[in-house]
């Protein structure tokens, strides 16, 4: 048999798909535990602000973008503006352009599994599926398949236990939509804490928190966010040659300093 064509199957169906979930189900439990979490405090967030059952988990059924979704429930209750809710879903998941434009070889020969494989891609089944290495007895379509099918599944039964989880609460669930700005922040910190170099490698990072502080000043709390991400990109990408000139010196002075110790 052999690895990664699309259409393999030994001596029986049953056996390539149950190697291929034994294969992959253990790199997705700790991505489990994250998506069951945000997933109920998204269900929660519905939930407080009066959405039925139906549309958080429709919500996670069909998008599958969890900050855009929960971006989402803002946007179901504001006035309708569709171009404004077209160029926010861009901005925020324009990451996914590259994560594409990166799968492209390893999605080549997939058969009927690739238009799944590309709708239920996301930033953990992407991390999973380009770095993994995967068995030689285990098919490699079957693998990635069941990557993004179980990470899918569980952000939306963690967002479906959220919303059931809320209406059993017998505290207030008010302030809940400020689950996915404390994400964001610990993220942010915990990067900016990892990054050595002082202030000047932190540039990337400060361009970001002066962005979002200074147009709110301008556009006003309601339409900033587009705006600052489009000042975002073009200053990163103004700025990019003095960037890349900046990480390329500090992997010199790595270098340095690590001759120096020896």
């Amino acid at each position: 048999m052999r690895a990664g064509s699309g259409g393999a199957i030994g001596r029986g169906r049953g056996g390539t798909v149950g190697r291929a979930f034994q294969a992959a189900f253990p790199l997705t439990v700790p991505i489990a535990a994250g998506f069951l979490f945000l997933g109920c405090s998204y269900g929660l967030l519905m939930h407080a602000k009066g959405f039925a059952f139906l549309y958080p988990v429709c919500m996670a059924y069909f998008i599958f973008a969890g900050s855009m979704e929960f971006v989402t429930v803002n946007l179901l209750l504001s006035a309708f503006n569709p171009v404004a809710a077209f160029m926010l879903a861009l901005m925020v998941n324009a990451r996914h352009l590259f994560y594409g434009l990166s799968m492209l070889g390893k999605y080549k020969n997939m058969g009927w599994k690739k238009p799944y494989l590309i709708f239920a891609m996301c930033d953990e089944s992407f991390a999973i599926n380009s770095s993994a290495r995967i068995p030689e007895d285990v098919d490699r379509g079957w693998f990635m398949l069941f990557v993004n099918l179980l990470n899918r599944w569980y952000w939306i039964l963690g967002t479906a236990l959220g919303w059931l989880v809320g209406g059993l609460l017998p505290v207030s669930t008010r302030g809940i939509e400020f689950v996915l700005t404390a994400l964001f922040l610990v993220i942010f910190l915990d990067q900016w804490m990892g990054t050595d170099g002082g202030l000047r490698a932190h540039l990337p990072a400060m361009i970001g928190v002066l962005a979002s502080a200074g147009c709110p000043m301008v556009f006003g709390s309601d339409g900033f966010m587009i705006p600052s991400m489009i000042a975002m990109l073009v200053l990163f990408v103004a700025l990019r040659p003095w960037l890349d000139e900046l990480k390329t010196g500090g992997d010199h002075d790595k270098r340095d300093d690590m001759e120096v110790t020896a």
